[in-house]
């Protein structure tokens, strides 16, 4: 929210907020919680949401396919002022190509790409520097060595490296679709981006986040291409019932839980991890853009 407001964009400040508050209140009513969520792409828990239902509605199809291949997709990294524009360069790259297989395989002249995308873009704070790219689980091999020779041909040598690029099978559907879909950027980022796993530590750069999420405002994340997946089913709305003996919870951020208004007895008893506390404590950094 600093970081918002100090670039003047208010839009964006009040989204924000409205994120802090998702689920700040919930009603406790037969062992099951009610609440309001934001909605916004950029909510760790309305994403987790997004998440299962995408899962959930394409695994049985990715299940099916004989040989599916995870590919990644791409560029040079930018600086953030180039972010917004690179971005819709590969959102449209990514159209000409599936467009012109699509005209292709109407002519009887090639093969349909099929598969699903998601965008990702990461930041190097050693750089400053952003890069955007696709993640995609495409039906078989054949497909995914045409997406990446025609994703280099289309951005030559100066912006796309052959060694950039991957592709590999897939042998768990779900582990799959979960890797493909993101946020739109990570949260957590390792200063020293040679340092991963247990070793590395940790930085919540907010400034370069905001630009990531700014630069993907309008765009779309995730989608499928080259089938239709069932629609979903129509939900049911019942009646609205009078409820008794409910219960009102806030989340208290100094405790970490939800904490029940008339009482003030705590509802989960969670306590978060040292480290976690640490990273929220001393590692957040505004300054890197």
């Amino acid at each position: 929210m600093d970081v918002a407001q100090k670039k003047g964009d208010i839009e964006k400040q009040k989204s924000y907020w409205n994120s802090y508050y998702c689920q700040n209140r919930v009603t406790s009513v037969d062992g099951r919680l009610y609440g309001n969520y934001c909605k916004n792409r950029f909510c760790a828990l309305c994403c987790s949401i997004r998440k299962a239902e995408i899962i959930n509605r394409y695994y049985p199809i990715i299940e099916q396919w004989e040989e599916p291949y995870f590919v990644t997709l791409t560029v040079k990294a930018c600086s953030a002022a180039r972010l917004r524009v690179i971005v819709k360069k590969v959102m449209q790259g990514f159209q000409m190509i599936k467009e012109r297989h699509k005209k292709n395989f109407q002519r009887g002249k090639g093969i349909k790409l099929i598969g699903v995308k998601s965008l990702e873009c990461n930041f190097n704070p050693t750089k400053k520097t952003y890069n955007p790219h696709l993640h995609l689980i495409v039906a078989n091999k054949k497909m995914a060595e045409i997406l990446i020779q025609d994703w280099l041909k289309l951005w030559t040598p100066k912006f796309a490296q052959r060694q950039a690029q991957d592709m590999r099978e897939i042998f768990n559907a779900e582990t799959g679709l979960i890797e493909i879909i993101k946020y739109g950027s990570k949260i957590f980022t390792e200063p020293d981006i040679k340092k991963k796993g247990e070793n590395a530590s940790y930085q919540i750069y907010v400034s370069a986040l905001d630009n990531i999420l700014t630069a993907m405002k309008g765009i779309r994340i995730f989608e499928r291409f080259g089938f239709n997946a069932e629609k979903k089913e129509e939900i049911t709305i019942k009646e609205p019932q009078p409820v008794y003996n409910s219960e009102q919870w806030e989340f208290n951020p100094h405790l970490f839980d939800w904490q029940n208004i008339a009482t003030d007895e705590v509802l989960t008893g969670y306590k978060p991890k040292p480290q976690l506390t640490a990273i929220l404590s001393n590692c957040i950094d505004i300054t890197s853009q």
